[in-house]
């Protein structure tokens, strides 16, 4: 009939917008502004010195450095695992497919014993590594090691489906053209994947932040050195100081949404050049 609208399974914008935004208020917004109204029962000078002190600064830095060397490194092996579960077949493919996402079913905690225990002084790998002078246990580079494990199926499964999408027949005409492979990859696959790519890496760094389960047991929670901020809020919080944590926490929140926000916008300009490309 001319004129009727099509009938949606789903409610009306309107009703669907109410109930994603009423969501979205119970799940996220409420407490997170219940994080900065706990925060303001701090006087300014008591937010800053909460915010400030040396030991505070430091579980930032150790935090943030961590988090980005583990999204790095996995945006890095990550793209190479999936482009080898995509591009190549061999025997035991879907056993390592199905490895990949171990670390999204397995108990952070788990993992971060398992990992402290291998890499210690008497553990498989962190006995090969004492005589060399090399500790990964109790150190930075251990933390490190704990959210490359945990953000590496962020990227891995962000990236596969686009190299799967990807079409080969640019691939096959750079090549026609004399193109070799490693031009061929930066030039034509390169940008085809470097929204996706960008997505993993944000997902593993915001992952890595936040992270304490798999971090808390191989880091050694050592002030100054290896305690993380999420850590120094638990500290807090088992001290009854409610509005110094949440002043952590307030801090953390608004530098981890900044990088996402710039992280995003870098996102969508590649996407828009890819696109003013085609």
């Amino acid at each position: 009939m001319k004129g009727s609208k099509k009938r949606s399974v789903l409610p009306g914008f309107r009703l669907s917008l109410g109930f994603t935004l009423f969501y979205l208020s119970l799940l996220v917004l409420i407490p997170l502004a219940g994080i900065f109204i706990k925060s303001f029962e701090l006087s300014w000078a008591e937010f800053w010195s909460a915010v400030t002190n040396p030991r505070v600064l430091a579980s930032y830095r150790i935090s943030f450095s961590t988090a980005l060397w583990a999204g790095l490194i996995n945006a890095v092996f990550g793209l190479l695992i999936a482009w080898v579960l995509v591009r190549y077949r061999f025997p035991g493919k879907k056993i390592i497919d199905s490895l990949i996402d171990i670390p999204f079913a397995l108990p952070t905690a788990v993992a971060g014993i398992a990992l402290t225990t291998i890499y210690s002084k008497t553990g498989w790998i962190g006995s090969l590594l004492e005589p060399l002078g090399i500790k990964i246990a109790y150190t930075q580079a251990g933390i490190t090691i704990a959210l490359i494990f945990i953000g590496l199926p962020f990227v891995v499964r962000t990236v596969q489906p686009v190299l799967q999408d990807l079409e080969s027949e640019t691939e096959d005409a750079a090549a026609t053209l004399g193109s070799y492979r490693f031009r061929t990859f930066r030039k034509v696959i390169l940008p085809g994947i470097m929204p996706a790519l960008l997505t993993g890496f944000a997902l593993a760094f915001a992952r890595g932040i936040g992270e304490y389960g798999s971090v808390v047991f191989i880091s050694g929670n050592m002030p100054m050195r290896t305690e993380i901020a999420p850590l120094l809020i638990m500290t807090k919080l088992e001290q009854y100081d409610y509005a110094g944590a949440t002043a952590i926490a307030a801090v953390m929140l608004i530098v981890s949404f900044i990088l996402l926000l710039v992280i995003n916008l870098l996102q969508w300009r590649m996407q828009r050049r890819a696109e003013a490309n085609v």
